[in-house]
């Protein structure tokens, strides 16, 4: 008689508690998550992305799915009882003992992320949702698939991309050509990150000694100084006709207001155009600078990847 073995999930739930808390900076918490599953989570690293449910006033995580069907079993709540969700990046995992380390951005109780970390102590109970290391094949959730034959790789984003972007700088090898870019909400919010010989990072705080800056200006203008900087060699071949059928496309179409900005290249071999970009961050910066590369620099849709974060005035994930 055939037996039948439950679904293994790419995702799955797990119940954590809050092991450590260490502040990098005004505005980064690092939060270190310790649970008794955690040593099936999977340790993709890069810029592996998860969900992390929060408690909800009055009733805690009662109502957290926990089957393999997570996110069914949270749309079949009422709506007062579906716990908050946030997409967040894993900064480090931990086999021994089992932890996971997840960067919080600090920004007031201006939404339930937020505001869990404003407040989060030791022992406090939270769900995450992350890669399944029981499960057979590639969980996803990881978009930093730059071709091994790129010439130079930019990576840029806003605060929400920082531990994602130290991530990949720390996984790059020695010698690797590639300049990283963050913009941070002050001079206080650079963190030491171990970037190898060739990577070049620099820090774009928003408010300095020399005044204060609108969101985004200061990214905005070095991924331009950025792409200006780069060799005729970095930025000479031509798109792939296969990868990039329409090679001047109208990037005006998405609408950023209802819609998610998320355009990532394939991942099977390509040859590189050179350059290679990792763009991510709040939704209406990314997009004009992704207009700006693809558009105006001319690079093919097959060497950028671009991820609208978040967006300014919405607080859902």
């Amino acid at each position: 008689m055939a037996v039948e073995t439950a679904q293994v999930p790419a995702y799955r739930t797990f119940a954590v508690r809050v092991a450590r808390l260490q502040r990098l900076s005004p505005s980064f918490l690092r939060v270190t998550f310790t649970g008794p599953d955690l040593d099936v989570f999977a340790s993709n690293g890069l810029d592996q992305r998860i969900k992390v449910l929060f408690p909800i006033p009055g009733r805690g995580l009662a109502d957290c799915p926990t089957g393999p069907d997570w996110y069914g079993e949270w749309r079949s709540l009422p709506a007062g009882r579906q716990p908050p969700i946030r997409t967040y990046t894993v900064r480090a995992v931990r086999t021994d003992p089992a932890e996971v380390d997840v960067d919080f951005v600090l920004h007031g109780v201006t939404g339930p992320a937020s505001a869990w970390a404003e407040t989060a102590d030791l022992r406090d109970e939270i769900v995450l949702v992350g890669p399944n290391a029981l499960f057979e094949g590639p969980t996803g959730g990881v978009e930093w698939h730059p071709p091994a034959d790129a010439t130079c790789l930019l990576i840029a984003g806003d605060e929400t991309a920082v531990p994602a972007i130290c991530a990949i700088v720390e996984s790059l090898p020695e010698g690797r050509r590639a300049i990283a870019l963050m913009e941070v909400p002050t001079a206080a919010d650079v963190l030491d990150v171990a970037a190898p010989a060739g990577v070049r990072v620099t820090w774009l705080p928003r408010v300095a000694e020399t005044g204060s800056s609108p969101r985004g200006l200061l990214l905005t203008r070095a991924v331009m100084a950025a792409m200006t900087e780069l060799s005729e060699s970095d930025l000479s071949a031509a798109p792939d006709p296969d990868l990039d059928p329409d090679p001047d496309p109208d990037l005006d179409d998405v609408d950023i207001e209802t819609g998610i900005l998320w355009e990532i290249p394939p991942e099977e071999p390509r040859s590189a155009s050179g350059a290679y970009a990792w763009l991510a961050g709040e939704a209406g910066v990314v997009k004009g600078l992704r207009r700006h590369l693809v558009q105006e620099i001319g690079l093919p849709r097959s060497s950028v990847a671009f991820m609208g974060y978040w967006r300014v005035g919405r607080e859902s994930d």
